[in-house]
């Protein structure tokens, strides 16, 4: 998803409970940010392709494993910061714990992937990604460009240090290190259009 503007309001704050009663209503996507919502436009066609192709492969794999997959319209709730988003792509091991009672916000990921847009691609690495590592859960983190065959994988190690690999050119094989899952860069760019517009 795109970040776009905060949604004009006469109020300035809001609390966790008034965004999501306000979300449960709204036609659109908003992420919650501290007391702040902020709306969320479309993707295109290849950010959505891409988020498809690479949670499609890992339900294949991990399904009988004992994972879950969750694709955008899941919430996740960050306690730390106070915040929810809507990640691309989550990966849950056994079961996902939710906050509240509903089924519809999840508070323990162990792999979050997102797709790059030219609009958040500096959201994602950066001050997201400080949010998702104060996830006790969350081990592994992927970001998939959407402009080239190109993917930056985080994973922390045993130490609690973030160790970074990068995955150039279509030859290249994505292997995750906390599940057990590999897909080649062919594979998941195969119906990608570098020409397209990204968002």
């Amino acid at each position: 998803m795109t970040l776009a503007t905060p949604i004009p309001t006469e109020k300035t704050y809001y609390t966790p409970e008034e965004y999501l009663e306000l979300e449960s209503q709204s036609e659109s996507k908003n992420e919650y940010l501290n007391g702040e919502i902020i709306a969320m436009t479309g993707g295109t066609t290849n950010h959505n392709k891409l988020a498809l192709k690479i949670a499609a492969k890992l339900l294949a794999i991990l399904e009988d494993q004992g994972y879950e997959i969750y694709i955008g319209d899941v919430k996740l709730w960050i306690e730390a910061y106070n915040r929810y988003t809507y990640p691309d792509v989550m990966v849950v091991e056994g079961k996902a714990i939710y906050q509240g009672k509903t089924q519809t916000i999840i508070t323990n990921p162990l792999v979050i992937i997102e797709v790059l847009s030219k609009s958040t691609a500096n959201y994602d690495q950066g001050d997201k990604f400080d949010t998702y590592r104060t996830i006790p859960s969350f081990q592994e983190y992927v970001l998939i460009s959407q402009t080239e065959y190109y993917i930056k994988q985080f994973v922390k190690n045993e130490q609690g240090k973030w160790l970074l690999s990068d995955y150039r050119g279509e030859s290249e094989i994505l292997k995750l290190e906390t599940v057990d899952f590999e897909m080649s860069l062919k594979q998941l760019y195969q119906y990608i259009d570098f020409s397209q517009i990204e968002d």
